[in-house]
């Protein structure tokens, strides 16, 4: 499964997302980096077809997580503390479908770019852009950054949950934590200037 339903501000594939400037040999050489191979491409689509049914759970605990930290909230809330529903809503819907192209979308010039928007999206470039929303105008890099660890933690419950052994359970995790360790990498890009990055 790839996409459950129109989202709206969903761009993968399309002239909307932007163009990455990572080259795809760049892209290769992050993958080695965080020692994505094969056999981890093997296990995210199988963790694919695992959170399929599972997505909203996963958000659930995902959304818990930022609503009971005041400055997570602040990114989806008006510069004077007022939560934008809406906004919040809409941004959880791509984030779920994020979780599906990360299992189960082939990582090449389509996926690069659209992990560039996702980037974006982040900074004061395209921030609220997407949803026009009135809320605060970046997420600064650091809990982009630090965001690794909450959502890689937390999939392994539900990873265990249909029934494979250790060893499968432990592929997808080391997997998943390869994939979103690349994406965070990926997502930095626009907040450096010039060739630091």
């Amino acid at each position: 499964m790839t996409q459950q339903k129109t989202i709206p501000g969903y761009t993968y594939g399309t002239g909307e997302a932007a163009r990455s400037p990572v080259t795809l040999d760049e892209l290769a050489r992050l993958k080695e980096s965080v020692l994505l191979g094969p056999a981890d491409e093997a296990a995210l689509h199988q963790a694919g077809t695992v959170l399929a049914d599972q997505v909203e759970d996963v958000l659930d605990v995902w959304y818990g997580f930022v609503l009971a930290h005041p400055f997570l909230v602040a990114y989806f809330s008006t510069p004077d503390g007022q939560l934008i529903d809406d906004y919040q809503r809409r941004v959880r819907a791509r984030f779920g479908q994020w979780i599906l192209d990360t299992c189960n979308r082939p990582y090449d010039q389509a996926w690069l770019d659209y992990a560039e928007e996702i980037g974006l999206r982040h900074t004061a470039a395209k921030k609220n852009a997407t949803d026009d929303a009135p809320s605060v105008p970046l997420i600064n890099l650091r809990y982009l950054i630090a965001f690794i660890v909450p959502i890689t933690v937390t999939i392994r419950p539900f990873l265990a949950r249909k029934g494979h052994g250790p060893d499968e359970v432990e592929a997808m995790y080391q997997a998943w934590f390869k994939a979103v360790t690349l994406q965070a990498a990926l997502w930095s890009r626009p907040y450096i200037a010039g060739d630091a990055w």
